[in-house]
């Protein structure tokens, strides 16, 4: 008889993917609504094809920029302060051995193992890895694991390039009378699986992310040709 196989992802390996999953849907999210309410804009304007891929491609090199370098603006600041954390256990476990091994033990204690049992695995874990045992289990760090702030640039400027390219294709491609409501169409579905796979990966119902995702881009569509055909009616 075969013994059970078990072959769950445990651990911040799957959280750490599934983060980078979520926020590859949200840059693509934030690529399609953005330039699909600016290329909808200039399109209540004008029906000139230079003009509309001018206004697409200026939008997804400006947001996809702008994305990578929030990106990599807030990441680095993340990961300096991860090392400022690891440097400063570093400092106590070298001053303070015996306080931090009782601290370590008491945050064991709180995680739910008896005082005896917190105690011994406190003294074999710092025996094994003192500072790996303080970053994970004081600070939520793996120290072998910290962020990267290039991954986390490119990773954005990817998703919201492959975002902005539906409407940008869907407003230049075809005829000038289909312009529009295939771009509108294309974008509402997009937007219909962003929402879902967004509230799938958050483990949470889809129906409402759905609907938000859905009259978000909708308004800022709507609004955007509005502004657009109000401006080109009076020949700005």
């Amino acid at each position: 008889m075969n013994a059970p196989t078990h072959d769950e992802a445990h651990g911040g390996t799957l959280g750490a993917r599934l983060n980078w999953l979520r926020a590859a849907v949200l840059g693509a999210n934030d690529g399609i609504v953005s330039t699909a309410g600016l290329v909808v804009g200039v399109a209540g304007a004008t029906d000139d094809r230079a003009a509309l891929l001018t206004a697409g491609l200026a939008g997804l090199l400006a947001g996809s920029m702008s994305m990578a370098a929030g990106e990599y603006v807030s990441v680095s600041t993340q990961r300096d302060s991860e090392k400022a954390a690891l440097a400063l256990e570093r400092r106590e476990l070298r001053d303070q051995p015996e306080a931090e091994l009782e601290e370590l033990a008491d945050l064991l204690q709180e995680r739910g193992l008896s005082r005896e049992v917190a105690r011994e695995a406190a003294e074999q874990l710092t025996a094994r890895d003192a500072l790996r045992a303080h970053a994970r289990v004081e600070l939520g760090i793996d120290p072998d694991d910290l962020t990267n702030p290039w991954h986390a640039a490119w990773a954005s400027f990817l998703a919201f390039t492959v975002g902005a390219l539906l409407p940008l294709l869907a407003i230049v491609l075809p005829p000038a009378g289909w312009r529009l409501g295939v771009t509108v169409g294309s974008v509402l579905a997009a937007l219909v699986l962003t929402g879902w796979s967004s509230a799938r990966l958050g483990a949470a119902p889809p129906g409402r992310a759905l609907v938000r995702n859905v009259v978000g881009g909708a308004l800022a569509m709507g609004v955007t040709y509005a502004v657009g055909t109000l401006l080109g009616a009076a020949g700005v």
